[in-house]
């Protein structure tokens, strides 16, 4: 918010208005209602003219094509039945632009921009400012938001700038908020503008004969408050602020912990920790029984309504809860030259208990367990946030640094480093990381009908801690840990990834960038204690917002703008992992050792596959397998082919990275056919008939048809392979399993347990943390060049300008990146492979040791004298920094420039992996000396 404060005249900021049609237009309109016999001819006069004071439902749909603009006015007197009230108008009128689809010159310019009407209205004075403002709206994500003194008057003028469809509902809500603080509008303004730009204005007064506090100082608190309802301008407890129960800052706060307790309240407790003690984890039907418990559990005790119910009970305790938020979070960010905040006030008013006290109050005031453990999660809430921007006055979403200590370790045995949440109008959402540098993909959730939003709702923390998890042991072999970022869409919001995806990465940065800036970006209260980097990736639904990341960042003065996304466009020096197959060189390395191990011939091995040639993995994996694939599964449905399906049909619509359903079916052989999604009752070769293409499309992958030597999921929805249908892989109509090999290139396909059972029953499975980290190494890779590079220098070798050729560094560094990869890729086989067959471990099992083991190593090397040790450091750098890079820059500049907890983090990374992988996950005492005197001496 830039909170400037100015003087203007006691004049209107517009000219009169002037309808010169409207008594004409009535007439149209009550003639056309008394025709068509819509309403009694009666009451059609008097419907017409409550029709011309319409409200704020017209400014949510804001497509270009469909924008109004909406003034409302408040008589001076009373009305003339002689009741003492006044009378509320609005005009609402369609937006006429005259540029209604602006250049990039022109969305610059209000006179290009801007209604047709309001050029005729607005003064000279009024343009400029809303010019001013509307500038200030292009350049940053949040709300901009003047205060405006009207000379010799009491009057406040409010002007808020921000992008259209970015909140709903605003108008309304600020009605709500001035309102509570007794003031009243005398006229309201919203204009909408053709380069995506909303600005309302209200003019503000006291109440005549209200003993609130003065405007002088409420005008500041609605300026604070204006961007917490920007950014969730409707939840359930608005009925508490309405009522002047609750401010807006406590109801924001009671649903936000409410947002939290839904994740964390339905927790296993002592009896499931009880039930893991009694049973045995390593029998497949006491483990599937713990599953399904696990599962009722966290289902059955807590429902989101129920902790709702509960919470609207006690508004007296969310005003406890909320002052003790306050008072570790809050910053009576005016100067002490003036009267204290409202905000400051409140808090000193309400009980200061400290948390003793306050469990005590919750036990008093609530009437049994289930209410208490509610509020006791409020209270969690608030002990473990370590940095918000709840406080600060540009914040689009509101986002939480938690410390993750909370998590009960029997549900989560590895601890996480670090956690945010992220809470906004269109979405919820977490990040989490294993260590300090940490990196990991962005994934937008989707749901297809209420259903679905509710089960992706009770599984999002689960889904992003195991994608965590997952990506932690997938980047054994570089120096960042494992981190993974989840936006679920509100089942409402399906429409609008960008809007959610900007609010999320906007609101992370806010805790990330120190602020400087008074009144825009405010110093925050920082119990993390040190200076925090995320790097963020693409994942499902974010591929082509890498671009708006980094350079969102840049704009905010992030220093590590050009390392902070990954997957970014060439133009901006990224390294696109589905133009190079990233990470299809990496599984299709684990395919070609199975080739290699076993004495197959790839042309004539038959396969499954899922995830199909529009997308990364399946598109590359088709383009560089020679193999006689029998059956693609993508989102549009099944294509099969006994004979194997057509390698140049197959090509083609890889190249273009088109789905199945534009396979031509001419080419398949009369064993062959293609099942989509949005067909029923079709008849196969076989003369089987498929009821339902959606469902035979879900579960294809345990289809008896199916069947083939290797089965490669290049995508599809994690846990598809669980205790519930792993039998199904397990025996054949022949009895044998219906794959024997499996490579996971897509995460988390397969449950662990269901990859336990395929193992026990002979199939070899080589799980997704080892198969697919070949995007990983790519995407670590790029980061380094970032780091290392500074901006001219990356300008030059990293970007690749449109229409010129490819910088030679560019070329050839992508070139020594997929070595790398294929490197890596071979020595985890070799390392899984001989570990396996020496210890008869489980594969699945090896994976995460040998993951474990490396990340241990590499955490105790970091830490240890070796560090410290020059010669040594130097000579493990040598082989760590890609040669290219040190050819470059040179050793010395490579230190400078990329930040020491990262060069520590590869330091350590290198050694770490080249032991484990010769060594194996559980070596004798000596081994590291032996390896040290082999390759360091």
């Amino acid at each position: 918010m830039t909170a400037k404060s100015r003087t203007v005249d006691n004049v209107s900021g517009y000219n009169a208005n002037v309808f010169a049609e409207k008594n004409e237009q009535m007439v149209q309109v009550c003639t056309h209602l008394e025709r068509t016999g819509f309403l009694p001819k009666e009451l059609v006069k008097n419907e017409v003219t409550w029709f011309y004071g319409i409200d704020a439902k017209f400014l949510d749909d804001t497509s270009t094509s469909n924008l109004f603009r909406v003034e409302s006015y408040r008589s001076n007197t009373t009305a003339t039945t002689g009741v003492v009230s006044q009378l509320r108008c609005y005009f609402v009128t369609k937006c006429q632009f005259n540029s209604p689809n602006p250049t990039s010159e022109q969305e610059k310019d209000i006179s290009e921009v801007a209604d047709q009407n309001f050029l005729k209205k607005a003064t000279e004075h009024t343009r400029g400012v809303y010019q001013e403002i509307m500038n200030s709206v292009l350049q940053r994500t949040g709300p901009v938001i003047e205060m405006y003194e009207v000379q010799g008057s009491r009057e406040r003028r409010l002007v808020i700038g921000y992008r259209q469809r970015s909140t709903q509902g605003f108008f309304s809500a600020m009605s709500d908020l001035y309102h509570y603080y007794d003031l009243y509008s005398t006229r309201k303004y919203v204009e909408q503008f053709s380069n995506g730009v909303t600005i309302m204005s209200l003019y503000l007064n006291p109440l005549p004969n209200t003993k609130a506090v003065p405007i002088e100082h409420t005008i500041y608190q609605v300026m604070k408050e204006t961007s917490l309802l920007y950014c969730l301008p409707k939840n359930p407890l608005q009925q508490f602020f309405m009522t002047s129960k609750l401010s807006v800052q406590e109801t924001v706060y009671g649903y936000v912990a409410w947002i939290f307790s839904q994740h964390f309240l339905n927790r296993l407790g002592k009896e499931y920790l009880s039930l893991t003690d009694i049973l045995d984890i390593s029998d497949p039907l006491h483990e599937e029984v713990l599953a399904k418990m696990k599962k009722r559990l966290r289902q059955d005790t807590f429902t989101r309504e129920y902790i709702l119910d509960i919470i609207k009970q006690y508004p007296n305790l969310i005003k406890l809860l909320y002052a003790n938020f306050a008072k570790v979070h809050y910053v009576n960010q005016r100067e002490a030259s003036l009267q204290p905040t409202i905000s400051y006030q409140r808090l000193s008013t309400v009980e200061n208990l400290n948390e003793q006290q306050l469990l005590k109050r919750i036990k008093q005031v609530t009437s049994n367990a289930h209410e208490q453990l509610v509020f006791e999660s409020f209270l969690t809430f608030n002990k473990h946030v370590l940095k918000t921007n709840f406080y600060q006055s540009t914040k689009v979403a509101l986002s939480f640094r938690m410390d993750p200590s909370f998590l009960p370790e029997i549900e989560y045995p590895n601890a996480l480093y670090g956690m945010f949440l992220v809470v906004g109008s269109e979405f919820r959402g977490f990040h989490l990381r294993f260590q300090d540098v940490a990196r990991g993909g962005i994934r937008i959730i989707r749901s297809r009908n209420r259903e679905a939003y509710s089960i992706n709702l009770r599984t999002l923390f689960d889904e992003n801690y195991a994608l965590a998890a997952t990506q932690q042991r997938k980047n054994k072999d570089i120096p960042e840990g494992g981190s993974k970022g989840t936006i679920l869409l509100d089942i409402d919001q399906q429409d609008i990834p960008l809007v959610a995806f900007e609010k999320y990465v906007d609101s992370i940065l806010d805790l990330v960038i120190a602020g400087q800036t008074p009144g825009i970006k405010e110093p925050l209260v920082d119990l993390v204690g040190k200076p925090e980097i995320l790097f963020f990736g693409p994942d499902e639904g974010t591929a082509d917002y890498m671009d708006w990341a980094s350079q969102h960042a840049r704009r905010r003065n992030a220093t590590f703008w050009k390392a902070f996304t990954t997957g970014k466009s060439q133009l901006l020096g990224g390294i696109p992992h589905d133009l190079y197959g990233m990470t299809t060189r990496s599984v299709h390395q684990y395919v070609l050792g199975i080739y290699r191990t076993f004495g197959l011939k790839e042309e004539e091995v038959t396969k499954l596959q899922t995830g199909g040639p529009d997308g990364d993995l399946g598109s590359n994996e088709i383009k560089i397998s020679k193999d006689k694939t029998i059956a693609i599964v993508d989102g549009s449905g099944v294509l099969y082919d006994a004979e194997g399906i057509n390698r140049e049909e197959l090509a083609r619509l890889a190249n273009a990275r088109l789905m199945i359903n534009n396979f031509d079916t001419s080419k398949l052989s009369g064993e062959g056919f293609r099942v989509l999604v949005d067909k029923d009752n079709l008849k196969l070769p076989d003369g089987k008939i498929v009821d339902n293409g959606l469902n035979f499309r879900n579960t294809f992958h345990t289809n008896p048809l199916a069947q083939a030597t290797v089965f490669v999921p290049c995508g599809g929805r994690p846990e598809s392979v669980g205790l519930d249908n792993v039998h199904k892989l397990i025996q054949d109509t022949n009895g044998g399993p219906l794959f024997k090999y499996i490579v996971e290139g897509a995460n988390l396909f397969f449950t662990q347990e269901a990859r336990l059972r395929l193992e026990k029953a002979g199939v070899v499975i080589f799980k997704d943390a080892s198969a697919n980290k070949g995007g990983v190494t790519s995407s670590s890779l790029e980061v380094l060049a970032a780091l290392a590079f500074n901006d001219a220098e990356f300008e030059e070798h990293m970007c690749v300008k449109k229409g010129q050729p490819i910088p030679a560094f560019y070329g050839a560094y992508v070139k020594e990146v997929q070595n790398i990869i294929e490197r890596n890729a071979s020595l985890e086989f070799e390392a899984l492979w001989r570990e396996h067959n020496k210890t008869k471990t489980a594969i699945s099992i090896l994976s995460d040791d040998l993951s474990t083991a490396i990340v241990q190593l590499n955490e105790q090397l970091q830490s240890t004298g070796l560090w410290n040790n020059h010669a040594l450091r130097d000579q493990v750098l040598r082989r760590a920094f890609p040669k290219l890079l040190l050819d470059t820059l040179g050793m010395e500049t490579l230190l400078k420039r990329i930040p020491e907890n990262y060069v520590k983090a590869i330091f350590g990374a290198t050694l770490a992996s080249q032991f484990v992988y010769k060594y194996g996950p559980h070596p004798d005492n000596f081994a590291f000396f032996d390896f040290m005197r082999e390759n360091y001496s």
